[in-house]
């Protein structure tokens, strides 16, 4: 008992707004008291509605009060939080003002734990208890809390709204079904509720294979720029080696001529340098002659002359002028008119080359996307592949489903199924409980007389007569027939020959988004039968169609 006194005194001195102790209390005119921080900011939000309000009575207050500190509270605080009183624990679960409030307290409210569709109230644990043991009560059906209760009472008759009405697609009370809404397609909501449920989750399981697919997309993007990048490292590598590689020959082939040259340059000049050597000594030994001759003209003596003479007389064999040959100074004109031809050539290889080059690399096949169908193995197909199975509600009277639904097989008497809007009628074909969208890819093994292997928009036509209800004779199909020896396409009541290896299994690659539909002969190869480039309006699903005597199965493909 003294416990909860003391839980009761916590509980007077705490603001309602922030659920603690009070800090700076103020007093309003009505005598509710809070923190002045908290009442401040709770009529700041109502200024725009130029009245101010108590968050515990609700009344109002025009103008706004002028806040003045309680000393006395606030001396009486102090005084009980030196004895030990302190904030109320968290336990209380007293509501905030974001929290969900319990109906059935007074006072200071909870928080709700708790919400009754059926009650259209919300209940703390406390309040709560009775849905928990009273017989009644516990048939009710608690949610979270939401502060959105009204919003299933209809606001004409003021009664839950328990029915769904397909025809107008709102939610209706069981007064509304007999009034406005009578005669229409009306369902209780929680059935509405499972089918939509399932959908939603067919809807996610979409979703959540689009982001598989798109994550493998990311994938090979990634892959493909890790390939581009290392292909286009080790070209520049491999280029840089090989124009290295011509630059030091050229700069060798460019020292070569360089030393030849300069080789052929000394063995002329120093051939001229030596017959330019013995013309010189020609010319001292001629000045030298001319001398002693010109000393012996002036000899008076003429024994002396004629003594002399001979020996002064006779020359020395000449060089003779004609073995001098002097070129027009062109010596290395060939080797640089070489030289430049060499150039040109070099020149006109390099821009034939550089254009074969340029050419190869902006022709580079990157693919940034996935490869077509026709190009992918079996293999590749298999990272689109999607267990499907039929689903009970389209499929004929005289269809039999088995092997978990994934099974079909033609009967000649007739099933005891329930009457269903989505069931053929007249034909003996059937769709599968998933829809298709994205990239998927499907097998269909079949064994007898014949079957269509489609896919079909979900509003085809079902209880018209069998020539706008088979798949392929609408605009809202497209199937391939197969019989033992031949294959037929089928859309929109044309018929297409279809040529290829007969095969007791059809692979089926649809890419939604891409407008692909193509059909494969599997065996140990796959063969390309159909392919279809269109665009898609709505979510496709598989279907078959059997002839007598026939059965066909989705494949569980690994």
């Amino acid at each position: 008992m003294a416990q909860q006194n003391n839980q009761l005194d916590r509980a007077k001195f705490c603001c309602s707004v922030c659920s603690d102790l009070l800090k700076d209390p103020v007093t309003i005119p009505c005598g509710h008291s809070y923190c002045m921080n908290c009442i401040q900011s709770y009529w700041d939000t109502e200024d725009e509605k130029k009245t101010h309000s108590c968050p515990q009575c609700r009344q109002s207050f025009t103008p706004r009060p002028v806040l003045v500190k309680n000393t006395m509270l606030a001396d009486l605080l102090e005084e009980l939080k030196k004895t030990g009183l302190q904030a109320a624990p968290a336990d209380l679960c007293y509501a905030g003002p974001e929290d969900v409030a319990c109906d059935v307290c007074t006072g200071r409210k909870r928080k709700a734990h708790n919400s009754c569709l059926v009650c259209v109230a919300s209940y703390c644990e406390k309040h709560l208890q009775p849905h928990y043991e009273a017989a009644p009560l516990k048939k009710h059906k608690l949610v979270e809390p939401s502060e959105k209760l009204q919003e299933n009472i209809c606001s004409r008759h003021d009664e839950v709204m328990k029915i769904f009405c397909r025809t107008d697609q709102q939610c209706i009370c069981y007064l509304c079904s007999m009034d406005e809404h009578k005669g229409h397609d009306t369902v209780s909501a929680a059935a509405e509720r499972t089918e939509r449920q399932r959908e939603l989750e067919g809807s996610r399981h979409n979703i959540q294979q689009r982001i598989q697919d798109r994550e493998e997309d990311v994938k090979l993007f990634q892959q493909e720029v890790e390939a581009i990048n290392g292909s286009a490292d080790k070209a520049v590598e491999y280029s840089e080696k090989i124009f290295t590689q011509l630059i030091r020959l050229i700069k060798k082939r460019h020292s070569d001529v360089k030393q030849q040259v300069r080789s052929q340059q000394e063995t002329e000049v120093s051939r001229v340098k030596e017959l330019q050597e013995k013309l010189e000594q020609e010319i001292t030994e001629l000045k030298r002659k001319d001398a002693e001759l010109k000393k012996l003209s002036h000899t008076e003596d003429h024994n002396q002359f004629l003594h002399n003479y001979p020996s002064l007389s006779a020359l020395s064999e000449s060089t003779h002028s004609s073995s001098i040959h002097i070129g027009p100074l062109k010596y290395f004109e060939d080797m640089t008119a070489a030289v430049s031809e060499l150039r040109d050539k070099l020149q006109d290889v390099l821009r034939e080359t550089w254009t074969n080059i340029s050419l190869t690399v902006t022709q580079v096949d990157v693919l940034l996307s996935n490869p077509q169908p026709e190009n992918m193995t079996r293999g590749g197909f298999l990272r689109y592949s999607r267990e499907l199975t039929l689903e009970p509600n389209t499929a004929n009277a005289n269809l039999l489903l088995s092997e978990g639904n994934r099974k079909v097989t033609r009967m000649s008497e007739q099933q005891s199924y329930c009457s269903h809007p989505d069931r053929f009628t007249y034909c003996c074909q059937v769709l599968s409980r998933e829809s298709l969208t994205g990239r998927c890819y499907w097998e269909v093994e079949w064994r007898g007389k014949g079957v269509y292997v489609a896919v079909a928009y979900k509003n085809i036509s079902r209880a018209e007569n069998p020539v706008k209800c088979v798949f392929g004779r609408n605009d809202k199909s497209w199937s391939l027939y197969c019989v033992n020896h031949s294959y037929k396409f089928n859309h929109n009541n044309v018929e297409t020959p279809v040529s290829g290896p007969r095969s007791s299994r059809v692979g089926v690659y649809l890419d939604h988004s891409a407008g692909i539909l193509s059909f494969y002969s599997v065996s140990e190869t796959m063969t390309l039968l159909h392919r279809v480039q269109t665009t898609f309006t709505q979510p496709l699903y598989a279907g078959v169609l059997v002839n007598s005597e026939t059965t066909a199965e989705f494949s569980k493909v690994k």
